[in-house]
């Protein structure tokens, strides 16, 4: 016997509503054929929200009993919370996990040896790099965090703005080969600065924060992980250096 649900969502020619379509999607995963009413103007939507007294759309019935909206479908079908909460390490490890797959791919490609000290200082140039894009992003959501924690950000605030730009450029000189003596003093400087900064306030202050390493607005927790982006600009200078 087919499952039937009644959905109610809005779509306009100036909006369509994301938990609608999600809706939709997650009943038909579910088995369930879906009646799908448009709401295709803003009057329709608030009568209907009248009609039914609720607050939002989409709106979903089940056997003629409304479920409520996405989050209330996912709750009624045991599916948790839609979306990221709490902290989590998920950015960071997307970030070095696909700058060690281009690293493969670049070695492959020139037919260079995969375990070489070039393959390690291109995987810390990349990672540097995607790194630095995520700061650039909104400088000023990056700073409010960044200085939170620094050493030298709270001193010297302009430091915060300053810090993504020579951290592709460090990158960014690693992959074209600058000369050492340009490019790895910057790479220890602000590794070394980092590294100490985060190891304080971590381990000897016991503070509770939010890495800034992928952006100000990430919830990506002040840690270990974070430290190895410091850790890597450190030893992608000394690698500079040594070769």
């Amino acid at each position: 016997m087919n499952k039937t649900a009644e959905l109610y969502r809005m779509v306009t020619s100036q909006h369509i509503c994301p938990f609608g379509l999600r809706s939709k999607d997650l009943l038909e995963r579910e088995g369930f054929e879906v009646e799908d009413h448009q709401l295709t103007s803003r009057e329709e939507t608030d009568a209907f929200k009248q009609q039914y007294d609720v607050e939002t759309t989409p709106q979903t019935f089940i056997d003629g009993k409304l479920i409520g909206g996405y989050d209330d479908l996912r709750e009624y079908f045991g599916k948790g919370e839609a979306g990221q909460t709490g902290t989590t390490y998920t950015p960071v490890i997307a970030i070095f996990s696909v700058a060690a797959l281009m690293t493969v791919g670049w070695q492959f490609a020139s037919s260079s040896g995969l375990l070489s000290l070039s393959s390690l200082l291109l995987f810390i140039a990349v990672s540097m790099c995607f790194l630095a894009v995520q700061k650039l992003q909104d400088l000023y959501s990056f700073t409010q965090s960044f200085i939170t924690y620094d050493l030298l950000a709270m001193r010297w605030l302009r430091y915060g703005y300053w810090y993504p730009f020579l951290e592709a450029y460090a990158g960014i000189g690693m992959i074209t080969g600058l000369p050492a003596l340009w490019v790895a003093p910057v790479s220890l400087f602000i590794g070394t600065v980092g590294a100490v900064s985060v190891f304080k306030a971590v381990y000897v202050d016991k503070r509770e924060l939010k890495c800034a390493c992928v952006g100000g607005d990430s919830n990506v927790p002040l840690g270990f992980i974070s430290l190895s982006e410091n850790l890597f600009m450190i030893g992608g200078g000394l690698l500079m250096l040594l070769s």
